[in-house]
């Protein structure tokens, strides 16, 4: 159903960890990021910007998509007439660069879209499954047994995988005490591409330990030395931060350079280019799975939607909402079942309500475009 874009309101949002979390990158405690709102035909749809403050995971940051969708992309969209979602990222395609920026405004597109149409998200995306598995991605912490203990807790709440956070220093000895603690669980490991192919030898020194995957261990532009780490090592590598595109991940398929992909729709640049990476990989055999960037209810919700098309095999890093923020941002809350499993809303867009007096607590600057 055809929607016209009436208004762009902008907003950068701060919200408090409910515990730290360390990467290869550092450790944060905090996050600040970008809130789109769309408006037109009388709904409102939302799209939250998965860019970091600092630019470590992405060249991308809160200020930079800020500049960007403020100068360029919602101009780009306001007052026009859109028959389908798609047609957003050629609206903004003549921006290079800039996924997670384009990502908001787009996959608030689809949301307005879908509520338009009265259909949930997951439903003109192309999903299939009623419940998505749900994973858990731990940080780095400051001891061992903290780690045991901080996983000790999240089988209990019944995630259904647990992925630990690795870097030089942390990483052998780390996946060796969860082993000897908790047995064969489902489990793999994040290096954020904190090694180099000299680190190869380390690397296969995971293998013994069975792990479902080593997940984008070497520099997040590379798809070559993955491909040659590959043939070295018998873990399955992963990519995330190198696959920033759909030709990348056809690249990084014909070197052989992964096994598994990791998709996040901010990283690619919304849910379109989400859905032909997905029936790429599908095409080749290559099982998918769905990271997280630490998002709140908003981009949690539509990451569900996004998780139950079929290729999404692996449990992702989609978890309950109040392991991150209390209160969210979002009613109903993200639940993790005693199944290890979220429940997709059948109900019109996301299935969630966005609570806009917490928005208004965490909002920090706000903008309001018109055409």
């Amino acid at each position: 159903m055809a929607f016209t874009v009436d208004r762009v309101d902008l907003r950068v949002l701060r919200l408090p960890l409910v515990r730290f979390f360390e990467t290869s990158f550092g450790r944060s405690h905090d996050r600040q990021f970008v809130l789109v709102t769309l408006h037109g035909e009388g709904l409102t749809a939302w799209g939250e910007c998965v860019a970091d403050a600092h630019p470590f995971y992405s060249a991308e940051t809160t200020a930079t998509a800020w500049l960007v969708l403020r100068d360029y992309l919602a101009p780009a969209v306001l007052g026009r007439r859109f028959e389908h979602p798609r047609e957003v990222w050629a609206a903004v395609r003549r921006v290079r660069g800039h996924r997670m920026a384009k990502a908001a405004l787009e996959m608030a597109a689809w949301e307005m879209h879908a509520k338009a149409l009265g259909e949930p998200l997951w439903r003109v995306l192309g999903g299939t499954r009623p419940a998505i598995a749900s994973g858990v991605s731990v940080g780095i912490q400051d001891s061992l047994p903290q780690l045991l203990d901080v996983i000790a807790g999240e089988l209990a709440e019944g995630y259904r995988r647990i992925k630990i956070k690795i870097k030089p220093g942390w990483d052998v000895g780390a996946v060796e005490a969860v082993r000897q603690r908790f047995g064969d669980i489902p489990l793999m490991v994040d290096a954020n591409a904190a090694y180099s192919l000299a680190d190869g030898d380390h690397l296969a020194a995971l293998d013994r330990f069975g792990l479902m995957m080593i997940e984008q261990p070497l520099d997040y532009e590379d798809v070559r030395d993955h491909a040659a780490l590959a043939r070295r090592v018998a873990t399955p590598i992963c990519l995330d931060e190198s696959v920033d595109s759909v030709g990348r991940a056809e690249e990084a398929i014909a070197l052989g350079a992964c096994r598994i992909v990791n998709i996040k729709p901010g990283r690619v640049g919304g849910f379109a280019e989400s859905v032909r990476l997905h029936d790429l990989c599908a095409a080749h055999a290559i099982p998918v799975w769905h990271g997280g960037m630490l998002e709140s209810g908003i981009g949690r919700a539509q990451n569900v939607h996004l998780a139950s098309l079929p290729n999404f095999s692996l449990p992702g890093d989609i978890a309950a909402s109040r392991r991150y923020y209390r209160p969210d941002l979002v009613e109903p809350p993200i639940e993790v079942g005693p199944d290890g499993t979220i429940p997709v809303p059948r109900t019109p867009g996301t299935g969630v309500e966005v609570i806009e007096e917490r928005v208004e607590r965490a909002t920090e600057e706000r903008l309001t475009l018109a055409p």
